[in-house]
């Protein structure tokens, strides 16, 4: 694509390296941004300036952060008896959209997966060790993906803190609602008869 201008064509680069935004998305973001006052412009540089330089990984948690401690764990209203294990932190975003959970979080940062090199010692599971010994942890809850990975990790977990005999519990898999019994996969369905609740 030819530009009149290196300004835009350098700027539509840049915002096309963004995920989920080509070349056309781009160029209709940069020319929206020029037809704005300067100064939202500018506001938006310095927030994404902003957010690179000081963003921070909670020293508890390892969620995204803007001081050492994140602002979920700084909270004294949380239930600290009860941590809920998650792969990355925008899971987070979607359990507290709920509103149904009141306790702390771990971030793993991944997910173990021998396939890609990726075992037990480079996420963050001994942290999480730690906080369970050194707090009064009585539940961890595992809430990973149902996916090869995250079966593994949350076995290898679940070894590990059975052996500081703290509870382990993990998300109900089944049926989601408004799907086709004939439509669910034998996994699934299995999962959902064994995991029956009374009606």
């Amino acid at each position: 694509m030819h530009y009149s201008s290196k300004l835009i064509e350098r700027a539509v680069e840049e915002i096309a390296k963004l995920p989920g935004i080509g070349k056309k998305s781009a160029l209709r973001i940069v020319l929206h941004l020029l037809k704005q006052e300067p100064r939202q412009t500018h506001q938006l540089a310095e927030a994404l300036l902003q957010l690179r330089d000081h963003i921070q990984y909670c020293k508890e948690c390892h969620n995204i952060a803007d001081e050492a401690i994140c602002s979920l764990c700084s909270d004294p209203r949380r239930h600290r008896e009860t941590i809920c294990v998650v792969e990355h932190f925008k899971d987070i975003a979607a359990i507290e959209r709920t509103g149904h959970y009141q306790g702390l979080y771990h971030v793993l940062g991944g997910l173990i997966s021998p396939i890609d090199g990726v075992g037990p010692q480079d996420i963050h599971i001994e942290s999480l060790l730690q906080r369970v010994q050194k707090h009064k942890v009585e539940e961890v809850i595992l809430a990973l993906s149902s996916t090869m990975e995250g079966d593994t990790t949350a076995f290898y977990l679940t070894k590990r803190l059975k052996e500081l005999q703290v509870k382990v519990t993990a998300l109900a898999r089944g049926v989601p609602i408004g799907s086709e019994l004939e439509f669910t996969d034998e996994l699934t369905l299995a999962r959902s008869l064994l995991g029956r609740v009374e009606f």
